[in-house]
């Protein structure tokens, strides 16, 4: 698999626009799910995405976290929990579709005094 590359037919079944708002995480997880027959070391999928490996690898610990994926130094697998990963996938359809009717929110123009700075 090169980078930069998709199956025809999830681009044949696409939306025109499907492709261009998916943010590192989801490409991430679309990467191990299609290809869920190999681990992967951060820094090749890095280089299949073409992000910085850095990135990748804060990625997929807080992926690990969540329980999305699974991983055995320094091999990264998606999770074999398959009710998980439809959940998460269900779930990121729901906001998408609440962006899409709503708009994004803007943490920042809900910003209010009272509110304590996260750390």
């Amino acid at each position: 698999m090169s980078s930069g590359t998709i199956d025809i037919e999830e681009f044949e079944n696409a939306d025109d626009d499907e492709f261009e708002d998916r943010n590192d995480t989801e490409r991430i997880v679309r990467f191990l799910d299609d290809n869920d027959d190999r681990a992967w070391k951060a820094a090749t999928i890095a280089d299949q995405l073409e992000l910085d490996t850095d990135a990748v690898s804060a990625i997929l610990s807080r992926l690990k976290e969540r329980d999305l994926v699974r991983h055995k130094r320094p091999y990264w697998a998606i999770t074999d929990n398959e009710d998980r990963l439809q959940a998460a996938y269900r779930l990121h359809q729901h906001h998408q579709t609440a962006d899409e009717q709503y708009g994004e929110e803007d943490l920042e123009e809900l910003k209010t005094d009272e509110m304590e700075e996260v750390r």
